[in-house]
């Protein structure tokens, strides 16, 4: 059976388990020389008016500018550098995130999901939820989840260690 990886997603809330996340998807796409798009999706804002029977969510114009924000922040999280030697998608969105990551993977024809875990168990976890948990049962496709902590096989720069 011959693995072939030719598009990788990387969802990422910009904390610091996804920034460990980071370095596999990043290398990842160089061992595979596949493409690497990076996702964020911004959670719809609902605001309650005063009578608390009726709400509306943010103004267009306001998602346009979270949505530009989000582009920047992830252009400056891959690096122009990296982005220019690598074929590197952004991708911001508004939605909930594990309908929104699991519709793009299936609209991307996506090979590959990589995205990290925060850690957290017992309360924090049920209180929390964890979108990478969702994602392993519901995604087509397989999923990588990288632990904050344990076994690491990636250094700081996105490249595998030898070993």
């Amino acid at each position: 059976m011959k693995v072939e990886v030719k598009r990788i997603l990387f969802p990422t809330d910009f904390s610091p388990p996804a920034q460990q996340a980071l370095q596999y998807a990043m290398s990842l796409a160089e061992r595979f020389q596949a493409e690497l798009h990076v996702m964020h999706v911004i959670a719809p804002l609902p605001v309650t008016l005063p009578d608390a029977t009726t709400s509306w969510t943010i103004p267009d114009s306001t998602q346009d500018i979270l949505l530009e924000q989000t582009r920047r922040r992830l252009s400056e999280l891959i690096g122009q550098k990296w982005a220019e030697q690598h074929r590197t998608i952004l991708v911001a969105d508004v939605g909930f995130a594990v309908d929104e990551i699991v519709r793009y993977a299936k609209q991307e024809d996506i090979d590959l999901i990589v995205v990290g875990t925060h850690g957290h168990s017992g309360f924090s976890r049920l209180l929390l939820g964890s979108v990478a948990e969702k994602l392993v049962r519901i995604s087509d496709c397989p999923v990588l989840t990288i632990h904050p902590t344990g076994h690491q096989f990636v250094d700081e720069v996105g490249t595998a260690t030898k070993g």
